[in-house]
């Protein structure tokens, strides 16, 4: 494994620790997923969505709560397909 750079290693730390299993996991995995493939433009996105709250960003991914526009577009699209959540056993 690549070692991260020292954004990418904040970014990562911040993505697993949110404060609930629920959103580690969701926000953390989405990222462990996708980060290799982000332009700077998508680094600058998650980083934003990471100063939202949790709850917020879930809904968003779940489709409970109407994604505000800063926010919308194939990156939340890609998050709302939560198939890249990995649950340990």
């Amino acid at each position: 494994m690549t070692e991260l750079s020292p954004r990418l290693a904040r970014l990562k730390f911040r993505a697993w620790h949110r404060g609930t299993r629920e959103a580690d996991y969701m926000i953390g995995c989405f990222f462990d997923r996708f980060y290799p493939e982000w332009s700077d433009g998508d680094v600058q996105w998650f980083e934003d969505l990471l100063e939202e709250d949790d709850v917020d960003v879930m809904a968003w991914a779940l489709g409970t709560q109407i994604v505000p526009e800063r926010f919308r577009g194939p990156l939340m699209e890609r998050m709302k397909l939560l198939d890249y959540v990995e649950i340990p056993r």
